[in-house]
């Protein structure tokens, strides 16, 4: 018995059975590897290495255009100053020149997030990385990482370290489509790689990890992105002491020149086919160097016809009024997006007058305060969150809010500190929302901001479409009411075709199809979500509807559809927006003030011969314009609306006041006391006590807009067949 195993004892391996499988283990691995390496021959150079033109396409399939050619020359690495190789080391790769060329743990790192669906993750070292863009492709599979691992490894033994880092720093990609250090010096600063200093160098490096985003000349809105990613690099070299702190301080970012655009994408190719690369890179259908690899062929969702509707009612309505004897006239630049609300396909895109003369995409910069385009989203999260005023009272198009110019915001009856101007300094007394809006007046939609919460609505920003890292969409008290935040135009138009589409969120898309040698490649599912219920949304429709029929938004009348829109105007005149749609088109345009030798944002106060642009002006008029040419021929549809409670009534009258006091009250408000309107948050009713108000602290100014001083006289787009009559002169009897 004693020499029997029982029990546990007996259900566990001995200890020969599992010395026997980690030896056989080994032994596998082992002889996977010899096999792998005596298998695996270093191959000659990749397509990469001899990349060909990418052809973009219209949604009909006509050509849009063609990559250009590649910009690559090759230098030997004594023509790379020794700061820049180490720049890049910084960035890169740290322990080059002492480690061997693989890095087993960030290997089964990255393959496990391959294999597990978590996306990609970089961690090879620079020996691996010239491998992937010299030799192999791109391709984030198993069966490449084990080549690559192999090729590494014979790379390692049979070149030295510097031939390596000279193959890398001449195959990697810059942007711009330049290829190797030496095209990247001379397109980013003009001068050749052995001419280039520590901090341009670092730039150059920082380059490496995201070649599209942080162009900061295409992409001014990753500025701090990028400022982190080129600190990061020369921190680097501090700690591997390549560079003393003293020298690091003295550091300053070395701004590169405007790019230079080859001549097939002059004209609105260029911002085209760049808002289709980004798209393809950003949705991580295809990276930077497998794009650049050339071969395929992308269809887009543009449309030929549309395009040309844009670019001439820009052209229309704007750039032919400017006068370049007038200095303001220079930096006027325009941006312009449009989505099909059903599908989240966009159909035009402007993204300025050429390519090659305005690099900065107009579309998809970031960079840009949306200012009062932003309300319709504070209002719609006022209903979808069921929010009250301070009273108590539920937020509707008809609750009665305290217009009066600077009036304190208060919050459970304390002051904010945030007492914002109305445009001109007028006061309005009380309003409704719906009133408010038209006339877009800060002091309401402080308020609401406030009662809403400022975490709420910019929750309900994202949920509509707005990238969560927007810059200013955290800003404190109610700031973010007024607009503060810079989402492109592209993501505003995202935000209004979801509210046209009755609250319910499709991802907008650029591609309809991408193939290579007649293998198509998988495009991401763009699930619909639901971000507001139906009633907020078409709610939130009905007041917009309001400001185009007697708001500041009646120039996009001339559409000759229903329409709902809202105007904007950034701080201090540097933009001017319209966002509108019809149940069909959501479309928004920005007038933006930009100088062109040092791309500072600059107010647009005498633009064009007007005192001021506001978003009722010309970016309504191209709106409304576009809008008439790209549904031509399509029939007139209202919009099919489910209102909330309390959505229906009709709005009393309030007329602004030149006084800094409120203005008197309908016959259904009263007048506030002779005290004026307490800090509270809607009017009070007859007979409840009234307190001073708050005393007002300087405020920046955050303007609005007012309706054009006159009606519109243009013709009315022709009656396409199966049109009803015009709505626009339905409207007018």
């Amino acid at each position: 018995m004693s020499g029997q195993r029982t029990g546990w004892r007996r259900a566990l391996p001995s200890w020969r059975t599992m010395l026997g499988t980690v030896l056989l283990f080994l032994l596998i691995v082992i002889g996977g590897l010899v096999g792998g390496y005596l298998l695996v021959e270093i191959p000659p150079a990749n397509s990469a290495a001899k990349a060909q033109s990418n052809v973009y396409l219209y949604s009909d399939g006509s050509e849009l255009a063609r990559d250009g050619e590649v910009n690559r020359q090759n230098v030997h690495l004594g023509q790379v100053p020794r700061h820049v190789q180490q720049a890049v080391l910084a960035a890169e790769d740290r322990d080059f020149y002492a480690e061997s060329a693989i890095d087993p743990a960030a290997m089964l790192r990255a393959a496990w997030n391959t294999v597990t669906g978590k996306g990609k993750q970089s961690g090879s070292t620079i020996t691996q990385q010239y491998v992937k863009n010299y030799y192999l492709g791109q391709e984030q599979t198993l069966t490449r990482k084990a080549k690559e691992f192999f090729i590494a490894i014979k790379l390692d033994r049979e070149v030295s370290k510097d031939n390596i880092l000279e193959g890398y720093l001449n195959s990697s990609y810059y942007g711009r489509n330049a290829y190797g250090i030496q095209a990247a010096a001379q397109a980013y600063y003009g001068r050749d790689s052995h001419r280039l200093t520590t901090a341009q160098g670092a730039y150059l490096a920082a380059l490496l990890n995201a070649p599209s985003a942080y162009d900061i000349t295409a992409h001014p809105g990753n500025r701090s992105r990028v400022l982190a990613r080129w600190n990061y690099v020369l921190d680097g070299m501090v700690e591997q002491k390549w560079l003393s702190p003293g020298e690091r301080a003295a550091m300053r970012f070395p701004a590169p020149r405007p790019a230079k655009t080859s001549a097939g994408l002059t004209g609105q190719r260029g911002y085209l086919v760049e808002a289709v690369r980004d798209y393809l890179t950003d949705h991580h259908i295809l990276d930077d160097n497998t794009l650049r690899s050339g071969g395929y062929r992308i269809t887009t969702t543009l449309g030929k016809r549309r395009q040309n509707a844009f670019v001439e009612a820009v052209d229309d309505r704007l750039m032919d009024r400017l006068d370049d004897s007038r200095e303001v006239d220079r930096y006027v630049r325009a941006g312009g997006a449009s989505i099909d609300p059903k599908s989240g396909r966009v159909v035009a895109l402007y993204g300025g007058i050429d390519y090659a003369k305005q690099y900065v995409n107009g579309a998809t910069r970031s960079d840009y305060q949306v200012g009062s385009t932003f309300k319709p989203i504070v209002f719609a999260s006022a209903l979808q969150n069921r929010s009250t005023t301070q009273d108590g009272e539920r937020i509707t198009p008809q609750t009665l809010y305290d217009g009066t110019n600077k009036r304190m915001a208060v919050s459970h009856g304390r002051s904010t500190g945030f007492a914002p101007a109305n445009e001109d300094d007028r006061s309005y007394g009380p309003i409704t929302v719906t009133e408010a809006t038209d006339k877009s007046v800060n002091a309401v939609y402080a308020q609401m901001g406030i009662d809403v919460g400022p975490g709420k609505v910019k929750d309900t920003a994202v949920d509509l479409g707005i990238p969560a890292g927007t810059p200013g969409l955290a800003s404190s008290q109610g700031a973010i009411s007024l607009g503060t935040a810079t989402p492109s135009v592209l993501d505003m138009a995202q935000v209004y075709a979801t509210l046209a589409q009755h609250g319910s969120l499709r991802p907008y898309t650029l591609v309809d199809k991408v193939t290579k040698s007649d293998e198509e490649i998988e495009l991401p599912e763009r699930e619909r979500t639901t971000a507001l219920t139906r009633e907020a949304a078409d709610t939130t429709t009905s007041i917009l509807r309001s400001v185009v029929d007697g708001g500041t938004g009646t120039a996009a009348q001339q559409a000759g559809r229903p329409a709902a829109g809202k105007t904007g105007t950034a701080e201090e005149d540097k933009a001017a927006w319209f966002a509108g749609y019809t149940p069909d088109l959501a479309t928004v345009v920005a007038v933006l003030g930009q100088h062109p030798e040092s791309a500072a944002q600059q107010p647009l106060y005498g633009a064009a011969g007007l005192p001021r642009v506001n978003g009722g002006d010309f970016p309504a008029q191209i709106w409304a314009d576009y809008t008439a040419a790209a549904l031509r021929g399509h029939p007139v549809r209202d919009f099919d609306l489910h209102l909330a409670e309390g959505a229906e009534s009709a709005s009393p009258s309030a007329e602004p006041s030149d006084s800094g006091s409120p203005s008197p009250g309908t016959s259904d408000a009263p007048a506030p006391g002779p005290s004026g309107t307490p800090p509270g948050n809607t009017v009070p009713p007859t007979g409840a006590p009234t307190t001073p108000p708050a005393t007002v602290p300087p405020s920046p100014t955050f303007p609005t807009e007012t309706p054009p001083t006159s009606e519109p006289t243009e013709d009315f787009p022709t009656v396409g067949p199966g049109d009803e009559e015009p709505y626009w002169q339905r409207r007018r009897g």
